[in-house]
């Protein structure tokens, strides 16, 4: 058995292992980097980056055909399944191979395999035992177990974004990110798609009332969105997959058998640490099953650990900007002493739906929640030259000003480059920046950046 011993340990090698592993070997650490999974992390192979070229070529199937009679002409584009993911694979095949090489470049040590406390400071991975002053859990997400008979029978949005054919019949078990955003690539395929969420509205962290918009552009898309349905079990007959449900209570409660050729995990995800054997390093976990950490990312319970990105048990958003944030605190905290905490303020979240749904700062429960007061401007704006230009039916906003600052508190967007123009508003709540100012701006025109002055 082997001993290593270095400066800084992080368990983890997507965004924010990355933040935290170059300034530090930067500034003279000697580094050890340590993934199970293919070099590079969530985003980059398995999420963020790979989703959004299926989108894009899925957006582009939708704007033609949706501008059919409009000026666009002749038999309306098709996506070819095999011929995307092929597209897509050119994005993430060589990740693993350079992030390697960037750790080797910097003189990072990077070791695979799964990583297990077994002291404050030490780790086994396989066969040697890694200690250091100082570690950093920072290994990602998981899907969260479901608890259900058959939830082998489900495939992950890992394997999804592998798949060389699209079925004909595909159900998302859940409404989160995964299920609408993968339910409209695949229906805009061609396959018949369900969408079976147990609550009475998905994507809870975005405004009702856009989504209930979303829900409708989804269900005129022909996707099956059913609210109210508990998944109970998955089992295989033959060549198909038959989804158990459960809906209503009391004599109201019905089941039904679903029928498909693929049924997805949507339901969510939660820190991947499980099996990190966090106990033999003294390191708490929440009740989110995270790392239990203070205000700079420092381990309640044992100094001598931080922990970044998805593994944090609460504060931001799981976003890969996040992620990358946090890393960057955590560097400069290891470096430098405990100075920095994360300003969550004025970060957007996106539904790569089309079009999509985009989100920052507070909604009207949180904004009440604190007792602020706010006027709150919204509109249909399915009507508006941005979207009749490109036939979107059905977009919308809401907009949070608060009473007598002029303070922007939150933004709502569900329309043309929602995903984009949220960014305005982000930048306008991280500064204090007021709808006054915003209004002052005068926008290049025609754009959707210059809707934003009508939104206030």
């Amino acid at each position: 058995m082997n001993v290593e011993r270095v400066d800084l340990i992080v368990v983890g090698t997507g965004a924010a292992a990355q933040s935290v592993a170059y300034p530090c070997r930067e500034a003279g650490w000697r580094v050890t980097v340590v993934d199970s999974r293919p070099f590079g992390g969530t985003c980059a192979q398995r999420g963020c980056d790979p989703k959004k070229v299926l989108v894009g070529v899925s957006e582009l199937v939708d704007w033609a055909r949706r501008m059919q009679g409009r000026g666009l002409s002749g038999p309306a584009p098709t996506l070819e399944w095999p011929e995307m993911i092929s597209f897509k694979r050119t994005f993430v095949e060589d990740v693993p191979s350079s992030t390697d090489a960037g750790f080797s470049d910097a003189g990072i040590v990077a070791v695979h395999g799964r990583a297990h406390f077994t002291g404050p400071t030490s780790l086994r991975v396989a066969d040697d035992v890694h200690t250091a002053r100082h570690v950093v859990v920072a290994a990602g997400a998981r899907h969260a177990p479901l608890g259900i008979e058959g939830e082998q029978q489900l495939v992950t949005s890992t394997g999804f974004l592998e798949l060389r054919e699209l079925p004909s019949r595909v159900v998302f078990v859940g409404g989160g990110y995964i299920a609408f955003e993968f339910a409209h690539v695949a229906a805009r395929a061609g396959a018949h798609v369900r969408v079976l969420h147990r609550g009475d509205r998905p994507l809870e962290g975005f405004d009702a009332d856009l989504v209930a918009r979303l829900v409708a552009a989804t269900r005129d898309l022909g996707v099956d969105v059913r609210l109210r349905t508990t998944v109970v079990g998955v089992e295989r007959r033959g060549e198909e997959l038959v989804v158990h449900t459960r809906s209503g209570e009391g004599r109201q409660e019905s089941h039904e058998e679903v029928v498909c050729d693929l049924a997805v995990h949507a339901a969510g995800r939660v820190p991947e640490v499980d099996d990190l054997d966090l106990d033999a390093g003294g390191v708490e976990r929440a009740p989110n099953g995270g790392v239990a950490v203070n205000a700079y990312l420092q381990s309640t319970s044992n100094p001598a650990v931080y922990a970044a990105g998805d593994a944090v048990a609460s504060g931001g958003l799981p976003l890969t900007p996040v992620a990358g944030m946090q890393g960057a605190i955590v560097a400069a905290n290891l470096l430098e002493g405990n100075t920095r905490t994360p300003n969550y303020d004025g970060i957007p979240s996106v539904v790569f739906t089309t079009p999509p749904l985009a989100r920052v700062g507070l909604d009207e429960d949180g904004a009440a929640a604190r007792g602020l007061r706010f006027t709150v401007h919204q509109d249909d704006t399915s009507g508006w030259y941005t979207s009749r230009r490109v036939a979107l039916s059905n977009t919308g906003y809401k907009t949070l000003v608060e009473d007598g600052t002029g303070r922007i508190l939150g933004a709502h967007l569900f329309g043309l480059h929602a995903e984009e123009v949220v960014n305005v508003f982000g930048l306008a709540i991280r500064n204090n920046l007021t709808a006054g100012d915003l209004k002052d701006m005068v926008f290049a025109y025609p754009t959707s950046g210059s809707d934003v002055s009508y939104m206030l």
